[in-house]
């Protein structure tokens, strides 16, 4: 006989929840986007190196102020997690989130990208491992994921040292604006050590 598997994940635990804030080291902060931070998503759509390598879209501020209630309404249809990077006080600066997840089944992507105001900080993989940390604590995942172009060698070195070894290359995966891209996938799970 054939038992049913329980999901990982029971549906609407992370509904249920409010999404919560993290401190990061250096003063910055992981919390919700706000409508105020909608000029951050404007310029990362004119930043070179976010445009090539996450493929956002061109927003007016009203569309991303729109974007950003998207946020807010993925965290409720449990679709998605995504949090600023920010300082206390000011305006975002960065994104990290969980998306494409898949509560039944324990799993999902992480994403991220910084302005060039707060590259070089170490930021992105705190927060990376922060978020990870919440996502197999608390939420319950079982699996989460990173995939990036192989030659965006800033992305992988995030992945690696945030704790998610490479697993693999995914042929031919992500067409970007110069073609498609092999994609390395990087994995990690919830039994898995974190790193020191």
């Amino acid at each position: 006989m054939i038992n049913d598997i329980p999901p990982v994940v029971p549906a609407g635990r992370m509904a249920a929840l409010p999404q919560p804030e993290f401190p990061l080291p250096g003063g910055m902060l992981l919390r919700p986007w706000r409508a105020s931070d909608a000029p951050a998503l404007v310029a990362s759509y004119e930043d070179p190196d976010i445009r090539h390598w996450n493929r956002p879209a061109r927003r007016t501020p009203a569309e991303a102020e729109a974007h950003i209630a998207r946020y807010h309404a993925l965290w409720q249809t449990e679709e998605a997690a995504i949090w600023a990077i920010a300082p206390p006080t000011g305006p975002a600066l960065g994104l990290v989130g969980l998306a494409d997840l898949d509560l039944r089944d324990g799993s999902g992507e992480i994403l991220y990208w910084l302005l060039p105001a707060g590259r070089g900080t170490g930021v992105t993989v705190a927060a990376t491992a922060r978020i990870t940390r919440w996502a197999f604590e608390d939420l319950g995942l079982h699996r989460l994921r990173i995939t990036h172009s192989v030659h965006n060698p800033a992305s992988c070195a995030v992945a690696t040292k945030a704790g998610f070894p490479l697993e693999g290359t995914m042929r031919g995966a992500l067409l970007h604006a110069d073609g498609w891209h092999d994609e390395h996938l990087h994995a990690r799970l919830r039994t898995d050590e974190a790193p020191a």
